[in-house]
């Protein structure tokens, strides 16, 4: 179920004060709501926000350990010592490392970098620190984007010899390391504490050259979308300077890694085209490549890099594609009807597994985990959704884990095989304890609801308010609507072209829904706001991003049923076995399967009008045609689509004797049919004489010129059937096609003159027949 829910709420004297800022500001009272209800509750707040800049940045040597930390890097760099920074493998890491290069060597140092790999584990190592001191000796070891966690390696690395300064970015422990810390979550006076660890590096980097370090943000800026760090505070300013450099004076390894040229880069840019194919570098075990990237000034090199880079990257999708088609294959096997899901094999890759967790986690709303085998452990990567705290409840459940660390929504976990069922079995029950079905509701947050036309200074300000990102999410929006004008952007397009009253959107892969969009069922479109530009004209538009609606209202929507029903006719027949039930027995089942399990319950009524017979489902949410959501949560659908995506439930419970049963998935199932209720009336009363077919051919054939349509069915709504009953046009329709008396293209119909035919050799007319006669 997916539940919308109001991104804020004000009371009455706060949404004065939101009046009298919007006044003050000169802003919309619209954005001005937004920005107060994000923290942004003050004048001055808000000209910082809507106007991030390095005026802004706060000076280095408020943070604790920075002094220090300069003056040793000073010590270092007057007496001659050797310096050794050692980094991490991770698009941060890499970045950190790459700012403290060029600072350090601008400052006067020829550093020694190191940067681990995927295989070596996260931080320091005593194995790792051991190949370093071989390499080159260091006397000054500089730790970025890890250490924090490292209070033993850190004493090691001084018993040899070394002095240490850490900067990290990450959670302190109990333990600290005895050496210099440089970290913002230290109790300072440096007042934000949400930066990455290149952002930390470059702070460094400011403390040792000065201004002169700002030609390294755009690492900085690229680092922080990258690691998913709240693009607020100064974390703003970082990434919106940085991108000013990428579009002003774009990197040659950076040229090289966006592979085309870019109107704007933006921060969606640095998140889903820079961003992985750098990871992508360390997820293959050659994380250097990507440092000497960074660092290279040889073109030719830069050239080979970047393109080495893009190929990991598509390896690299390859594989978390090859991963999660596995790992979809299990939970069908396996079934997803839990609190939990958890997966193994020994084939995976422990660099995409939490790739692929975080996107079954999203499509399922259950906390994932998946697991490499690796001799008797199992390593594995835990993602959650929002609601659901995966540390805490690792925590409550430590007796079956060997080792386990992270966060709220992802943790890295170790477990020996023979505990997986264990641990599964007492995950599944800690967190049913510690949440309610309403954490496990797919929330959308809305910013606003939309009853009026868009207005375009809102839509201009919302564009202003880049970067978007973690903890400064892009706003979304919606309106309530009934029927809306849509089609396919082009002929044969997935993408669907919306007319609202308030707002034209494109619905990206919508084309599954057109039928919803276009019927007057009452549902809400969400969406987010798109401002671009094309020859000096500024265009605004909506982007769809979900469709909430209600299947049992409008009044017209028997003729999309009735044509989904006629649609399935033709579709390849499916082997399954039928149960048959009374309508007592039907409602004693449902009843058993709710209350055993919120997951894996299919109900299918193969025409609106069966609902009235089951008055205890009002409460369920009521789909057409295709699932709403794809994580099996238990389902009302009317009129199932021929490839609907079933094959996820568990148990199929007719509410109805359908037509048919000619849905793909449904191949090899048992289903439960209530065999007291027809569910086929709706080709009963069809008339089906060669009489009646061929008035309606003459009428095509009369008005062929001025009839338009992509289907039968929109034929049929567009000239209101000609006058002939809806159903029966939209039958007849399908009859000629089949039998090549007519054809759609490109939303004309044409219609073919002297064409010999049967009617007994059209599918669909020998089924109706069949159905007529009982």
């Amino acid at each position: 179920m997916k539940k919308l829910v109001p991104e804020y709420a004000f009371t009455a004297e706060q949404l004065n004060m939101i009046s009298d800022l919007a006044m003050q500001t000169g802003l919309t009272e619209q954005i001005t709501r937004i920005l107060y209800a994000r923290g942004v509750d003050d004048a001055e707040k808000i000209a910082r926000f809507m106007h991030p800049s390095k005026r802004n940045f706060l000076s280095p040597f408020l943070m604790r350990g920075m002094e220090e930390a300069v003056r040793m890097i000073t010590e270092a760099r007057d007496e001659g010592k050797t310096v050794a920074v050692f980094g991490d493998y991770d698009a941060d890491g890499v970045c950190a490392s790459a700012i403290m290069y060029h600072a350090l060597k601008e400052f006067g140092i020829e550093a020694h970098i190191y940067i681990p790999e995927r295989v070596d584990g996260y931080g320091l190592s005593v194995e790792a620190i051991d190949r370093i001191f071989e390499e080159c000796n260091p006397e000054l070891f500089i730790t970025v984007d890890c250490g924090i966690s490292c209070a033993k390696e850190a004493q090691y690395i001084y018993e040899l010899g070394s002095d240490v300064i850490v900067t990290d970015h990450h959670e302190l422990p109990e333990i600290l390391p005895d050496c210099i810390i440089v970290n913002p979550k230290l109790q300072d006076d440096y007042p934000y504490d949400n930066l990455c660890g290149a952002g930390v590096a470059f702070k460094l980097a400011c403390a040792l050259i000065g201004e002169a370090a700002y030609k390294y943000i755009d690492f900085a800026a690229l680092a922080t979308v990258a690691d998913s760090v709240p693009l607020l505070g100064e974390n703003r300013d970082i990434v919106t300077e940085g991108l000013n450099v990428f579009n002003s004076r774009l990197r040659p390894c950076f040229a090289g890694l966006i592979g085309k040229t870019y109107d704007q880069i933006t921060a969606q840019t640095l998140a889903f085209t820079l961003a992985p194919r750098v990871n992508a570098a360390g997820r293959m075990g050659d994380a250097y490549a990507a440092f000497r990237l960074f660092t290279s000034e040889k073109e030719t090199e830069i050239y080979d890099l970047s393109v080495k880079l893009c190929l990991y990257n598509t390896e690299r999708q390859k594989y978390c594609d090859e991963l999660y088609a596995c790992a979809k294959k299990k939970i069908l096997e396996k079934g997803a009807y839990g609190n939990v899901i958890m997966l193994s094999d020994e084939s995976w890759n422990a660099g995409f597994i939490g790739i692929v967790a975080a996107r079954i986690a999203e499509e399922y709303n259950r906390p994932t985990l998946l697991f490499v085998h690796n001799g008797d452990m199992l390593k594995g990567s835990a993602r959650s959704i929002e609601s659901v705290n995966i540390f805490t409840a690792l925590k409550n459940c430590s007796q079956y884990i060997e080792e386990f660390g992270g966060h709220a929504q992802a943790a890295g976990v170790n477990v020996r095989v023979e505990n997986f069922a264990a641990l599964e079995n007492a995950l599944d029950q800690e967190i049913g304890r510690a949440y309610t079905s309403e954490d496990f509701e797919q929330k959308i947050y809305i910013s606003e609801e939309i009853t009026s036309p868009f207005p375009d200074k809102f839509a201009r300000e919302l564009a202003a308010m880049e970067p978007y990102g973690v903890g400064h999410r892009r706003p979304l929006f919606s309106l309530s609507t009934g029927a809306c004008t849509a089609k396919p952007l082009k002929f044969g397009s997935p993408h669907l072209s919306v007319k609202s009253d308030y707002i034209d959107l494109t619905y990206f892969s919508g084309v599954k829904n057109l039928k919803i969009i276009e019927s007057d069922v009452s549902k809400k479109i969400v969406f987010e706001i798109n401002v671009s530009h094309f020859k000096g004209r500024e265009y605004i538009k909506g982007l769809v991003r979900d469709l909430i609606y209600d299947g049992r209202t409008g009044k017209h929507t028997a003729e999309s049923i009735f044509a989904n029903a006629v649609a399935r006719a033709y579709a390849e027949p499916v082997g399954l076995t039928s149960v048959a039930l009374t309508t007592a027995e039907t409602k004693a089942l449902i009843r058993e399967r709710i209350e055993a399990c919120p997951y894996g319950l299919c109900l299918i009524a193969s025409d609106r009008r069966t609902l009235r017979f089951y008055e205890e489902l009002g409460g369920f949410d009521c789909d057409l045609f295709y699932p709403s959501s794809r994580n099996v949560s238990n389902r009302l659908i009317v009129s199932p689509a021929p490839d609907a995506d079933l094959a996820g439930y568990r148990d199929f419970v007719f509410l109805d004797t359908p037509s048919d049963y000619n849905i793909q998935s449904l191949e090899g199932r048992q289903v439960f049919v209530n065999r007291e209720i027809c569910g086929y009336k709706m080709f009963e009363r069809l008339t089906v004489s060669r009489e009646r077919l061929l008035e309606i051919f003459s009428a095509l054939r009369r008005d062929v010129n001025a009839l338009q349509g992509q289907t039968a069915e929109e034929l049929a709504l567009a000239c209101d059937g000609l006058g002939f009953d809806k159903l029966e046009f939209i039958f007849a329709l399908n009859v000629f096609e089949e039998l090549g008396l007519v054809a759609f293209g490109e939303g004309k119909l044409t219609v073919y003159r002297g064409v010999k035919a049967e009617l007994t050799d059209s599918a669909i007319y020998r089924k109706v027949c069949l159905l007529q006669q009982g």
